[in-house]
């Protein structure tokens, strides 16, 4: 096995080489004046089960995704054996639906497009609905890194602190970190009005006073969900408001505005890299890869 090192996610993939000690592909990554990408495998696959690591996030998500492909199809072309993508943030798997005559399913279109460039099989890490999973037509694999996320607490001395899920839906993602955390788990509720039909944000139930509390989600985009999450866990009392996901995007000021909000720090997975990416997902993917050596 080669592990190909995706330009949108090369240190994550020396991560995964350092643990599995298999052997590293390096890519050749140039953007013509044009805006066009152009990518060449510099190293030999001939017969060789090849691991792409590239994460698709913002920005430039489009162009992560040509890359993908463009360095998959190169990998069989040069006579690879087998091809896996492993894509840490997978692009357009909340498009899934139908909503407007005249639409396309997005997440349909990438997959016929991965296949066609020669990808085999796929590893993605907490796609946001499994039910995307039924649309590929080779196999995929989405695994859970919110325990990394846990231990990152556990490490720091807040084994104990309450897993939070900002809403009911999450409540599975709170009650993973809590096996970790071994503290409280909960979720916040929404409430309806039922003059305006908009809803809001509720810690009714919630016991939170003088306690550490971490809201476990999968994505945060812009934040707004965790900023009135943090505003409601402070006026119960918490101690500490921290807020954890595994694909950080914080879009335009989110981080910022949670921070304001009384986010005493916000970790993420470099499934997303940047700032906030603390907690790398090198170890989960290497589980994953090792059977396959």
């Amino acid at each position: 096995m080669k592990i190909v090192l995706g330009p949108a996610s090369r240190e994550l993939a020396e991560g995964v080489l350092k643990v599995i000690g298999c052997q590293g592909v390096s890519v050749v990554l140039r953007v013509f004046p044009d805006g066009e990408s152009y990518v060449r495998l510099e190293g030999d696959v001939l017969g060789e089960d090849i691991v792409i690591v590239q994460t698709t996030c913002p920005p430039m998500q489009d162009s992560k995704l040509f890359q993908l492909v463009f360095m998959a199809d190169a990998a069989k072309r040069a006579g690879a054996n087998r091809v896996t993508a492993v894509v840490p943030y997978f692009a357009y798997a909340r498009q899934d639906k139908l909503f407007l005559s005249g639409e396309g399913i997005s997440v349909e279109t990438i997959v016929r497009m991965l296949g066609a460039s020669g990808i085999d099989d796929l590893i993605t890490v907490n796609i946001h609905s499994e039910q995307v999973l039924s649309r590929f037509s080779f196999p995929v694999k989405t695994v859970s890194a919110i325990s990394l996320l846990a231990d990152y607490f556990v490490d720091r001395g807040y084994r104990g602190a309450y897993a939070l899920a900002p809403d009911k839906g999450a409540t599975y993602i709170a009650k993973e970190a809590q096996q970790v955390l071994g503290g409280g788990v909960g979720h916040l509720s929404k409430v309806r009005d039922r003059y305006t039909g908009q809803t809001a944000q509720s810690g009714e139930g919630l016991d939170v006073e003088g306690q550490t509390v971490v809201i476990f989600d999968d994505i945060i985009s812009t934040g707004g969900t965790i900023v009135g999450a943090a505003k409601i866990l402070k006026d119960l009392g918490a101690k500490h408001v921290f807020a954890a996901c595994v694909h950080p995007l914080l879009i335009g000021d989110a981080a910022k505005r949670m921070l304001d909000a009384g986010v005493k720090e916000i970790i993420g997975t470099d499934s997303v890299p940047g700032p906030y990416s603390k907690v790398s997902l090198s170890p989960l993917i290497s589980e994953q890869l090792k059977g396959a050596i």
